[in-house]
């Protein structure tokens, strides 16, 4: 076939094409529409219903002038640092033992990916019954004689998230471990009989060989991760409902109290576009890294 009688670019993989449209046309109106809405209306202050009376940046200084927002943000830190590092470590340590053809792998594989089929709401309830300081663990404990055992972190505002952040790693560290162990069954086997061959030590070769290689795993990892992370919200509600008092509130949980409860939909808007924006620091550098820098090699 000459040149001029192959189809043009545009109609290769017509049918596809046709047939992508009606997710294409639901992106471009529901996410994109309705995010650029947001945007909109957070410069208002539109209360129970939204209204265009414009007043420029004061929900934002006033989002920002609330203790309630920085606690928010600040526990959202603590919780996404204490879920990216120890879901990683975790889910990788465990998915490189499975990863040693260890006896009933099937079982102990169903174990560890069994709390990710339960819903947050279940796991919080689960966990807040774990952590009560009458009936859980430290009830337990304290019923075998070790009276001066203290684990109630639910009830002490300090230390709040970092319990739920227990209850969040118990539930998904199994589907990243599942996702680990589905790139490390990708690699060679040739690899590891060269790096034995070579007298190179195992975790000479996971850090070194084995963990660079499973380079998209990682980032499919820290994306799942990441939406986890910002979203979070059930598991707040069904441990905590927020408390004690404000201390282990986060964003999503504001966004929802101030656009249903307080009937301030201005603010709502802006702690969301706050929790957009928050997400496109991350995300516009790396793809730009990923993507853009590949095309100049």
């Amino acid at each position: 076939m000459s040149k001029s009688e192959r189809p043009s670019q545009l109609f290769r993989n017509l049918n596809a094409k046709v047939a992508s449209i009606p997710m294409i046309l639901t992106a471009m109106v529901v996410f994109v529409g309705g995010t650029a809405w947001t945007v909109l209306y957070s410069f208002t202050n539109s209360k129970l219903l939204p209204r265009l009376n414009f007043v420029g940046l004061d929900q934002y200084y006033r989002l920002w002038a609330t203790p309630r927002w920085l606690i928010s943000i600040e526990n959202l830190l603590i919780y996404g640092v204490i879920s990216l590092v120890f879901s990683l470590v975790i889910g990788f340590l465990l998915a490189a033992l499975l990863d040693q053809k260890i006896r009933f792998e099937d079982t102990f594989r169903t174990i560890f990916l069994y709390p990710f089929a339960l819903s947050f709401i279940v796991t919080g309830l689960v966990w807040q019954w774990l952590l009560n300081p009458d009936f859980g663990v430290q009830g337990v404990v304290r019923g075998l004689g070790w009276t001066s055992f203290d684990f109630n972190p639910l009830y002490n505002s300090s230390i709040v998230i970092y319990g739920i952040s227990i209850a969040a790693l118990w539930q998904g560290t199994g589907l990243i471990m599942c996702l680990m162990l589905a790139g490390l069954r990708g690699i060679d086997e040739d690899i590891w009989k060269a790096a034995r061959v070579d007298g190179i030590p195992m975790w000479k070769t996971y850090l070194f060989i084995i963990i660079p290689m499973m380079r998209p795993v990682f980032i499919t990892t820290l994306v799942i991760i990441a939406s986890g992370i910002v979203k979070v919200y059930d598991l707040v509600v069904a441990q905590t409902s927020g408390g004690p008092g404000i201390a282990s509130e986060v964003p999503a949980k504001y966004v929802y109290d101030y656009m249903f409860f307080a009937q301030n939909l201005g603010q709502g808007f802006a702690a969301s576009t706050m929790m957009l924006l928050s997400v496109m620091i991350v995300i516009v550098p790396w793809a730009y890294l990923e993507f853009g820098g590949r095309k100049r090699v």
